[in-house]
């Protein structure tokens, strides 16, 4: 399984962006649709932090409590594809996000227990 996220840059306080994750790598015996997906971020220096995710069937999405109320995912299943809406980004953002990936329906908030991770890609939000 292969994830590679895409759509970072830098934007200002307050702005909006949107990053996007293409899975690869799922077959029949570990079907993109049976994974829940989600999003941690890392700020060099300090550990992963889980940011929000959304379970393999699409009804449940899950936030961590600094991205509630601004962030949003989603899940393309025909495209093998996952989504992070941002919007009214603060600096506190600023951070490399990383697409992640597990085989359980609900992602778990701990970095260590989830079983697929992207390269990163990175958001600047300056003041």
């Amino acid at each position: 399984v292969q994830l590679q996220a895409s759509g970072g840059g830098l934007v200002q306080s307050g702005g909006s962006l949107k990053l996007s994750c293409a899975a690869s790598g799922f077959d029949y015996r570990e079907p993109f649709d049976g994974h829940s997906l989600g999003w941690f971020r890392q700020v060099p220096g300090k550990e992963r932090e889980f940011v929000i995710s959304i379970s393999s069937s699409g009804r449940s999405t899950y936030y961590g409590d600094s991205v509630k109320g601004r962030f949003t995912i989603s899940r393309d299943n025909a495209k093998n594809a996952a989504y992070l809406q941002m919007s009214d980004l603060e600096p506190e953002d600023t951070a490399v996000y990383i697409c992640t990936a597990d085989r359980q329906t609900v992602m778990a908030y701990e970095a260590e227990r989830v079983d697929y991770w992207g390269k990163g890609t990175l958001v600047t939000v300056s003041s």
